[in-house]
């Protein structure tokens, strides 16, 4: 163990991260700090504050600090200027919060003084790597403890029993069994793992799901929703213009009414196994089709092909915890490059789960009617220019065919 002094903890105010905070104070006999982020999982945040001071944390030591705006502005929006999916179709509504969470925990231990920080994440999940490569990244020199790679308490059961021989409190569905899935929260999405899940065969019971309703449950009217961008960032909804988590929040409403936004997944975790999850990101996949949708008419055939190309790497260093790397900084300094022109608004179709494009319109606008017609061009388009673009590119083809047969 470490000589830490004093340790900022990353601090739910569950039950892990309860038993956490009291294990660093017995075990490494350190000063601990507790940081709290509201990132809009939507629960009440002062509780922690309270259960905080019940375990021996000094009112100034507790930090919760309301980071909505910063998670949508600086990395949800920035995320999606890139249209990014991992896997082809993760939102990686989990991935993309935890380099905030390190970004503030790294200020608060440089503010208070504090030589180490420490996390919840498990010794099998992701989350211990995205946590751990920001805070290196932000300041090389910081110790890190991860409790659950050093300590027994590999069971519920045994979490309960540390939690009740030191005191901690123990809310009723922990005692009753705990919940029947592991969640985690933000603007962006609420994710589902553990239990029930883990087996991949077991279709996910309709009770499970919090932001949305079924398909089949959605309105029999669609709704038509219009959305402005500037830049390549929503700014408005229906005329009306809103920060960036007021966007978000609305859209996560409006869409989980229309049941948008589900998706059970298996995906290849960053430690080597496959993990099956389920996860309501409805907001999040109204953005994304709004988002390709104005680009379709403002980004430039070589600029969209070129974005397409570098998303899935965008998306996987994200995935894997490289927020911070100079690799994602470089391209995402070519992405928003591209955004400069990204300004108009797209109408969307919302219904029974599924959005549409259904029109759009810009400024900006590259698409030219003259020339797209089908009808006379009036000379805007010389089509025998045609034949010579096909015959040079078919040149190698014929030569391979002629010699080769």
């Amino acid at each position: 163990m470490s000589d830490s002094k004093k340790v900022v903890l990353a601090y739910s105010g569950g039950l892990d991260t309860s038993v956490i905070l009291k294990w660093l104070q017995d075990n490494y006999r350190c000063e601990v700090v507790t940081f709290t982020a509201d990132i809009g999982q939507g629960e009440e945040l002062e509780p922690a504050r309270q259960k905080a001071l019940q375990l021996g944390i000094k009112p100034e030591n507790i930090f919760i600090d309301d980071l909505r705006e910063e998670f949508v502005r600086d990395f949800v929006f920035p995320m999606f200027r890139a249209n990014t999916i991992y896997e082809g179709e993760y939102l990686l509504g989990t991935s993309i919060a935890r380099p905030l969470i390190a970004k503030r925990q790294i200020e608060i231990a440089n503010q208070v003084g504090a030589d180490t920080v420490s996390h919840g994440a498990t010794g099998k999940g992701n989350d211990q790597v995205r946590f751990e490569l920001g805070y290196y990244a932000l300041r090389p020199g910081i110790k890190v403890i991860a409790p659950w790679r050093e300590w027994d308490l590999l069971s519920r059961e045994k979490l309960l029993a540390y939690a009740e021989s030191a005191g901690i409190p123990i809310e009723m569905k922990h005692k009753q069994g705990g919940a029947p899935y592991s969640m985690d929260a933000n603007l962006l999405h609420i994710s589902y793992e553990g239990r029930h899940l883990e087996d991949p065969k077991a279709e996910a019971e309709e009770s499970m799901w919090r932001w949305t309703v079924s398909p089949e449950a959605a309105p029999d009217a669609p709704q038509y929703l219009d959305l402005e961008f500037e830049r390549g960032d929503p700014v408005a909804l229906d005329g009306v213009r809103l920060a960036p988590h007021e966007m978000l929040a609305r859209l996560n409403e409006i869409g989980g009414r229309h049941g948008i936004g589900r998706l059970d997944l298996v995906e290849n975790r960053y430690v080597g196994m496959k993990s099956r999850g389920c996860y309501e990101t409805p907001g999040g996949t109204i953005l994304l089709k709004a988002h390709r949708g104005i680009e379709s008419i403002t980004l430039d055939r070589g600029s969209a092909h070129l974005k397409d190309e570098l998303m899935p790497r965008y998306a996987e260093l994200i995935y894997n915890g490289y927020w911070w790397s100079p690799e994602r900084r470089a391209i995402q300094a070519l992405i928003d490059q591209t955004q400069q022109f990204v300004n108009g608004w797209v109408r969307l179709k919302l219904y029974k789960g599924s959005v549409q494009v259904v029109s759009r319109d810009s400024k900006d606008s590259l698409f030219d009617q003259t020339i797209a017609t089908f009808d006379d061009d009036g000379g805007a388009y010389n089509q025998k220019d045609a034949e010579g673009f096909i015959k040079l590119n078919a040149l190698r083809l014929r030569i391979a065919s002629a010699k080769r047969g």
